[in-house]
């Protein structure tokens, strides 16, 4: 009995050692941001916690292992595109064991994931970001600093962690670009609209007036306590003004970027041009657009060609 809780002992260390390696994996030769990892990480710990119920070792895991453990994700009711992603993490992981000697083998190779319907992203028109905009309340503190951020957002395209990490150091006002830390610490050149640069101007002028924390000084978007908003800030007030706007539509921070990906390609923008804009890595992720695009141009057939306006 005491040589079975030593091997226990034992194998549980070699487990830690092991995570430890991979979470350094992916820090240092993937250039993970801390979100990211986080995410890997909390995917990771479903598998090996299902591991440790079957009394399983990842160095000895076989295809039929994964399959089940796939299987057990439906089972509990885990939405399609969220599997995906958790065995997207698990095939990293399997390489990063095969690739350190860990394992001889990937089990994963022949792993099939779940098959999911295509999502196109909600999109708000130019019209309703104005809409939008116009909602809020410009007599209270913080009206031209949530009307810089949707501007921002839906003018530059940035994603939302970029947005509140973006620092006054990095905005070129002058040349009209700013600088974004996007993800895996890759920096990008944006260019940013002569609105967002008018209502960044707005919230300067009542930002000047803060108390700003020791060490916030250089960030753009502050709150009512001097300190840089959060994502979960952005996503609240995001979700308040859509209601205030009326507008039904689901939303997020997110929407907005979506947004100014499809107006750029309806306005005739190159998709190239569109992927290093948003700063994809794989111009697979920016080809959505295409199929959003292509949504619209069908609904404008439908409404305006004359063959249809017949059958009506």
């Amino acid at each position: 009995m005491k040589n079975l809780e030593l091997f226990r002992t034992f194998a549980e260390n070699m487990e830690k050692d092991i995570i430890k390696s991979y979470v350094r994996y992916l820090k240092l030769q993937r250039n993970m941001s801390p979100n990211t990892l986080d995410a890997y990480q909390r995917d990771l710990r479903k598998l090996l916690d299902y591991l440790d119920h079957e009394e399983k070792d990842a160095r000895d895991v076989t295809l039929e292992d994964l399959e089940a453990f796939s299987a057990g994700l439906h089972d509990i009711g885990i939405h399609p595109r969220s599997q995906c992603r958790i065995l997207s993490g698990v095939r990293s992981f399997f390489r990063f064991l095969q690739l350190d000697g860990y394992r001889d083998d990937d089990p994963t190779e022949l792993l099939e994931s779940p098959q999911i319907g295509e999502h196109l992203p909600e999109v708000l028109t130019p019209q309703e970001v104005d809409q939008l905009e116009a909602s809020i309340d410009l007599s209270k503190w913080e009206g031209h600093r949530n009307r810089a951020i949707i501007e921002v957002l839906f003018s530059c395209g940035l994603r939302v962690s970029e947005l509140v990490n973006l620092k006054l150091s990095n905005l070129y006002l002058e040349e009209e670009y700013v600088r974004v830390m996007g993800k895996g610490s890759k920096e990008r050149l944006v260019p940013i609209s002569q609105s967002a640069i008018h209502e960044l101007k707005f919230w300067f002028d009542d930002r000047c007036h803060m108390t700003i924390k020791p060490g916030e000084e250089d960030y753009v978007f502050l709150n009512r306590y001097g300190k840089h908003l959060t994502r979960v800030m952005i996503l609240i007030m995001i979700k308040r003004q859509a209601e205030a706007a009326g507008i039904e539509k689901t939303i997020s921070p997110h929407t907005l970027r979506h947004s100014f990906a499809t107006a750029l390609l309806e306005g005739g923008a190159d998709l190239r041009f569109i992927q290093a804009l948003l700063g994809h890595e794989s111009i697979g992720t920016t080809e959505i657009y295409t199929h959003i695009d292509t949504s619209t141009l069908r609904r404008e057939i439908l409404e305006h060609h004359p063959r249809n306006i017949k059958k009506k």
